[in-house]
């Protein structure tokens, strides 16, 4: 798909114009994605050559591999050009730092174990599994109330 981006200060309020010659499941959500009063919450990543807009909720984690951001989802990967601390920055407080290369969400955790040497083990509801390195633990826990 390819994606024009126009920014002018002239335009008060911002407005999206979609041309295709079909109606696809992925224009569909984007469109319920751009609609939505919580647009704010959007991470555009690629899969090959195609952008898609991910809401904040799809995302179960976002991990630095091979020096590039990937970005999971329940059942697919992606990725995103930006370092991992720029799009930490935009991140909710759903989502939560457990080393220095991998954020998760919070709400997509199953469940949490003891693992080696002081770590902690992290299990998501999509399968995917992680440590958490100890340096980042305190914070893990603080975000989780504990």
């Amino acid at each position: 798909m390819k994606v024009n981006l126009f920014v002018s200060r002239d335009i008060e309020e911002p407005y999206a114009d979609i041309h295709t010659n079909e109606l696809t499941d992925n224009i569909t959500k984007a469109m319920s994605i751009l609609e939505s009063e919580d647009s704010s919450e959007l991470l555009a990543v690629k899969k090959g050559s195609d952008i898609v807009l991910l809401g904040f909720d799809e995302v179960f984690m976002l991990r630095v591999e091979n020096k590039q951001v990937n970005v999971y989802t329940e059942n697919q990967e992606y990725f995103i050009k930006k370092p991992l601390y720029l799009v930490e920055e935009i991140l909710t407080s759903d989502f939560v730092r457990i080393s220095k290369t991998t954020i998760v969400n919070l709400k997509k955790i199953n469940r949490v174990a003891p693992s080696l040497k002081g770590m902690m083990f992290i299990e998501l509801k999509n399968g995917l599994k992680d440590n958490i390195s100890r340096k980042y633990l305190p914070e893990f826990k603080r975000a989780l109330d504990l």
